[in-house]
């Protein structure tokens, strides 16, 4: 899998996109920014509620469970220097017709095996790969 940024022209703010889908990366004016998209952290919390709503539908066939409707909100607090997200959390509400014994059991089968969630708790490697430093050529 492999994702795609580049700066706005002229601008801190940025593209990123995978395939034909693609959003905009800001920083809020607080931060330097013009806030004309989401920042890396906004990000983060959503890849964390967009795992678990695509496992969720994902894992529900298995449960025979028909999902009629999902919210999540993820909520993260921001700490240290370089702050780092601590005490992240998410709310689900679930909308379905199935009883809520076997909701609940889809609910907490889908926390144990959603892939980024996964992948934040036991902790991933992130490293710098290359990098390469472009010079503006003047007419």
């Amino acid at each position: 899998m492999q994702v795609h940024l580049k700066t706005i022209h002229d601008t801190s703010a940025a593209t990123v996109w995978a395939g034909p889908r693609a959003v905009t990366i800001d920083r809020t004016p607080r931060a330097g920014g013009m806030g004309i998209g989401f920042s890396g952290e906004e990000l983060l919390l959503m890849s964390i509620g967009a795992s678990y709503c695509n496992v969720l539908y994902r894992e529900a066939t298995g449960f025979n469970i028909e999902i009629l409707e999902v919210e999540i909100i993820v909520n993260a607090d921001w700490a240290g220097e370089p702050a780092q997200a601590r005490n992240v959390r998410f709310d689900v509400k679930i909308k379905s017709n199935a009883p809520r014994e076997q909701v609940e059991a889809l609910l907490k089968h889908t926390d144990k095996v959603s892939e980024v969630n996964n992948s934040l708790r036991t902790g991933i490697a992130v490293r710098l790969n290359e990098w390469e430093l472009l010079k503006e050529v003047k007419p």
